[in-house]
C-alpha cells in the first residue's frame, strides 16, 4: 500500500482557497479592513461604496491566496 504525503490541505482537511478565505475574513473582522474611516465631521473623503468595499475585500483574498499558495 502506497503511502500519501500530507499536505497541510490534506492534514486539515481544507484546500488553499479555504485557508485564504479563513484567513481573509480573520483580517478583515479584526481591523475593518475595507470598511474605510467612520470620522465624525468634516472630512475630504466620502464613505466608501458597497462596490468599493467588495472590491477591497476581494483583493484582500488575492493576497491571502498568494501567500497560502507560497506556505504549501
Amino acid at each position: 500500500m502506497e503511502e500519501k504525503s500530507k499536505t497541510p490541505e490534506t492534514q486539515s482537511g481544507k484546500g488553499g482557497d479555504e485557508i485564504a478565505l479563513d484567513l481573509m475574513k480573520f483580517i478583515a473582522t479584526a481591523t475593518g479592513y475595507g470598511k474605510g474611516s467612520q470620522a465624525v465631521g468634516f472630512t475630504g473623503k466620502g464613505a466608501r461604496t458597497p462596490e468599493e468595499h467588495a472590491e477591497a475585500l476581494l483583493e484582500l483574498f488575492e493576497r491571502c491566496r498568494t501567500v497560502v499558495k507560497k506556505e504549501s
